[in-house]
Formats: structure tokens, sequence, C-alpha cells
């Protein structure tokens, strides 16, 4: 049986991230697994094939070396998941600018660094999947999420673009758009008025949607045949309004 190609998954220490390692990992593929937290990847001791990274998806070298560590193990990466993220919330004046920059450099920048690490060697193969995992803040404002809402509305249209861009190469782009999911995001806000606010929301929703729920429709977009694109999915609870 022919090997499975290699997964590169960032943020992967916990919610989507974690899930997407593990259903994955238990269909077969070998999986190049980034965070910061490398000692929760590590820890992943039901995962045997996999390469754990210490990474910060703000800097490109970084996540340039972890690619060419799991790529001398496996092969090419085929699937890149761009899943890191941060959701630090406030009202738009109450919030830091440190916040608001961070939330840019990981939520944008995170994405464009994740997209040219891999980019050169699928087009070169003429082959390749990239899913960037936004979110309904995309689409749809809210209180509390100004900068957040941005940061997602961007990766949107950059998605799209360089999905347009790159169908000549056979490359295929999945925008993935969940909505409130049960994830550490929140734990970035600082200010404690939004916080509440969206403890609220989360209760309204019995904690939000399953991240495996989230996990298993990416591997099912991504076993399609290459031939078959999906350009854009949002998926939520169905009692979430948005």
């Amino acid at each position: 049986m022919k090997n499975k190609p290699l997964v590169a998954i960032t943020g992967a220490s916990a919610g989507i991230g974690k899930e997407l390692a593990f259903i994955f990992a238990s269909n077969g593929y070998p999986v190049l697994l980034m965070a910061r937290r490398k000692e929760i990847l590590d820890g992943y001791d039901e995962i045997r094939e996999k390469v754990t990274a210490k990474v910060d998806v703000t800097n490109f070298d970084e996540l340039q070396e972890a690619i060419t560590l799991g790529e001398a193990k496996y092969g090419p990466i085929d699937l890149m998941i761009n899943n890191a993220g941060v959701m630090p919330l406030g009202d738009y004046v109450a919030q830091p600018r440190t916040e608001k920059y961070q939330t840019l450099d990981v939520n944008i920048k995170g994405v464009i660094n994740g997209m040219d690490a891999v980019l050169p060697t699928m087009i070169k193969n003429h082959h390749g999947t990239i899913i960037n995992i936004s979110s309904v803040a995309g689409r749809y404002s809210s209180l509390n999420h100004s900068v957040y809402n941005g940061s997602k509305a961007a990766i949107n249209l950059l998605t799209e673009e360089v999905r347009k861009e790159n169908a000549k190469n056979n490359i295929r782009f999945t925008l993935v758009e969940p909505g409130l999911v049960k994830t550490e995001l929140s734990k970035t806000t600082t200010i404690s008025e939004a916080m509440e606010i969206y403890q609220d929301q989360i209760d309204s929703l019995n904690g939000g949607l399953d991240p495996k729920m989230v996990a298993a429709m990416i591997l099912k977009i991504y076993e399609l045949p290459q031939e078959v694109n999906i350009k854009e999915v949002m998926l939520t609870l169905t009692a979430q309004m948005v």
C-alpha cells in the first residue's frame, strides 16, 4: 500500500488543531505538528508517525525549519492546515494596542507564512491542498470582536484570491469558517467585561461546537479527489444564529 502524504498543522496543541492531529493520524497520515507548546505535542503518544516542532507562526524561519524536518522524514507536505490563531476580545478603545497587533500578526501573518512555506513545492509538484481556518467572525461583526473580525475578514479575501491565482497550478484552497467552538481561544482575553459577555454566549450554546466535528469535516474535504475543491465552508451549531 502506498504511504499517505504528510499533513502539516499549525496550532496543534489544543482545540481544532489537536483534533486534526488525531483524526489525520488515525486515518494513516503522518503529521507535522507545530505549536508554541511543543511539550504538549510530544505527549501525543498515540500518534506514532509524527514530527513535532516548537513554532511561533509569526516567525517564518521557525516555520520553515519545522517543515524541512517533517519533509526530510516523510516527504513533501501535501496538506497544510493554517489553524493557529488568537482571539483577545475587548471594546476597541479599551483593548491594548499590543493585543491588537498580536491578533493581526498571528491571524494574518501566520497564515501568510504558512502558505509561503509550502506553496513553492506544491506548485513545483503541481499538487497540494491548503486549508485556512477562519471564522464566522470574518463574515459577521460582533461586540468586542472588532480587531478579530478584521483579521478573519482579511484571511477570507486573502484565501479567495490566492486560490484563484493557483487554480492553474492544481492547488486546492479551502476556507473553513466555524462558529463558536469549544477551544482555548478566549483565554487570551484580558478584559473581564468582554470575557463575561462572551462566556454568556458560550453558556447559551452549551459550550459551543465540538472541535471533533470541524476536524472530521476537514478530513472529508481533503480526501475528495484533487480535481474537486470545496472552496468555502461555514459551520456552526444549529442554535447559533449567525
